[in-house]
């Protein structure tokens, strides 16, 4: 097994690897612990801090605990598990490989552990969609030619710029705002390996999750309930700023039509539901201008309230009840399919939101404005 397979294990190559060797991952999983605690490692931080955790120097254990980290996610089966842990592995892919490329010396030693960007380009089939160009940048004083110097940039095909640019956040990756030229975008290095990264996490997406042999399932129970339990206490919320009340979960759709109807609500359902707007993205003034149709309402009771929930008074950001504690209080109500292996309102929240067309994502707010005028109404 070579050290390159465990730096970036999505390769092909580091697959074959695996098949060749015959190896039995239902023998791993019950015997080797060092693979089975770095593989639950790889998915917790994967979860917590969007990491993978401290690579092993053991090349064995590195290498095997990647496929058997995927059985984990599979057997948990839950689409922003399979997300975060995509993402987590493909930002630590393009990490190593970000310092592989700037690390000269050891590209060029045969003992390299690194890759270069051919080897990237040839991997995922793009080598005839990337082509590398020459640009000339000044050094700022009176345009000569004194201190010019030449930095690399590349055209990728449209084709393939538009997939791997889909899901990255900012106007810069729109194609309205790139000098679309025969068919090909300008991109610079770092913007090419940010591409890069984003076809390492689709790999890494594909299969999962996926069916596990109940020998291997037995074996990975109880690191699979530790992932359960780390996903539903997850606070998903500060990656979510769209309010579409209709893709609710059951719960807090009762709980908003209560409030709505001027309904009152006992203290533990009261936070349940201003925890979950304000992780969604309301701001105080939004929150308050809903519970206004309550006879008792106090205004400034129940701005502190959502003020110190959202942690703009407390030391504390508070985020939505899991599911359990949900259930625990009466407030999970109206359960669907979607209820029944999901943890948290969030995650049911966030997954709705990725299944959903983006034409057909209206936020609320869009349509009544900030706080005051039709907020009345609120979200319907």
């Amino acid at each position: 097994m070579q050290r390159v397979h465990a730096r970036y294990p999505f390769l092909e190559a580091a697959r074959e690897t695996v098949a060749t060797r015959a190896v039995d991952l239902a023998t791993v999983v019950e015997q080797d612990r060092e693979v089975v605690d770095r593989a639950l490692e790889r998915v917790v931080a994967a979860v917590d801090e969007g990491e993978t955790g401290e690579a092993r120097r053991d090349v064995r254990v590195e290498l095997l605990s990647y496929p058997v980290a995927r059985v984990l996610v599979s057997l948990v089966g839950e689409r922003v598990l399979i997300r975060r842990y995509a993402r987590a592995e493909a930002a630590a892919a393009a990490e190593r490989f970000r310092a592989d490329l700037e690390d000269t010396t050891e590209l060029k030693s045969v003992e390299s552990s690194g890759l270069e960007l051919a080897d990237l380009l040839r991997e995922f089939d793009l080598e005839g969609a990337v082509r590398e160009v020459d640009s000339v940048e000044g050094d700022g004083e009176g345009g000569g030619a004194v201190g010019v110097a030449v930095a690399t940039s590349y055209r990728v095909d449209v084709g393939t710029y538009l997939p791997l640019s889909a899901d990255l956040w900012g106007d810069e990756w729109r194609l309205v705002n790139r000098a679309l030229a025969d068919g090909t975008v300008p991109v610079d290095e770092g913007e090419l390996l940010t591409l890069l990264r984003e076809a390492v996490r689709e790999r890494i997406e594909e299969g999962l999750p996926f069916d596990v042999p109940e020998p291997i399932a037995a074996a990975l129970e109880e690191e699979a309930e530790e992932v359960r339990a780390v996903l539903s206490e997850l606070d998903l919320t500060r990656e979510i700023d769209t309010v579409v009340p209709d893709l609710f979960p059951p719960c807090m759709k009762a709980l908003l039509d209560q409030i709505q109807k001027g309904e009152h609500l006992p203290h533990h359902s009261r936070f349940a539901i201003t925890a979950f707007l304000t992780s969604i993205g309301m701001n105080t003034d939004e929150i308050v201008d809903l519970y206004r149709v309550n006879s008792s309402f106090g205004e400034e009771m129940t701005r502190y309230q959502t003020d110190h929930i959202r942690g703009d008074t407390s030391p504390t950001e508070y985020s939505p009840p899991s599911c359990a504690t949900m259930q625990s209080y009466g407030d999970c109500v109206n359960k669907d399919d979607l209820c029944e292996r999901i943890p948290h309102p969030m995650a049911y929240y966030e997954e709705r939101l990725d299944d959903a067309d983006d034409d057909d994502l209206e936020d609320w707010r869009e349509t009544v404005g900030d706080g005051g005028d039709g907020a009345e109404s609120g979200p319907a």
